[in-house]
């Protein structure tokens, strides 16, 4: 069975694949959206029919062969972190609603999940005081998040015809 193999700057790049790919989704349904540098915030989107503007934390993740279901640190409150808060903040600074969009890749798929940090805190959100936030990825949480109006959800199916190095 083929295996993934990372380069050395693999997380950087699949980081901005999954921006790219959630840029994508948000333009082919009438956002304008755009790629931002600061501090817990990826992306802002504007939908100019709603007046509805989101601001965008993206967490990307590779997942090699037996380890597909562990899950997505979203935020860190660890040695005094709060990623949480930076995402709050930066959101305030630019008028826009927080939103999480996570991109997990394995060797046969891709899953971009999509959903406003209210409904997490709401529906998939761990007790308060631990070192993580996470989006949790077991058949469980997926079929979860399946039936869920209110997570948006893209899966992507690879084929690799010929791709051997």
């Amino acid at each position: 069975m083929m295996q993934i193999e990372k380069s050395s700057r693999h997380q950087h790049i699949i980081g901005k694949f999954g921006e790219y790919m959630l840029c994508n989704w948000l333009s082919r349904s009438g956002f304008e959206v755009a790629i931002v540098d600061h501090t817990g915030l990826d992306l802002v989107a504007f939908h100019p029919k709603t007046d509805q503007r989101i601001g965008i934390t993206v967490k990307s993740r590779t997942r090699s062969v037996g380890k597909e279901a562990t899950h997505v640190n979203i935020f860190s409150y660890r040695e005094g972190k709060d990623d949480r808060k930076k995402l709050i903040n930066a959101c305030a600074a630019f008028g826009c609603e927080p939103w999480i969009a996570v991109y997990v890749e394995t060797l046969q798929s891709a899953d971009l999940y999509f959903t406003s940090l209210e409904h997490y805190d709401k529906e998939y959100r761990g007790r308060e005081g631990r070192a993580w936030d996470t989006w949790r990825m077991t058949s469980k949480y997926r079929s979860l998040y399946d039936r869920d109006v209110e997570v948006k959800h893209i899966r992507a199916e690879f084929s690799q015809d010929g791709w051997r190095w």
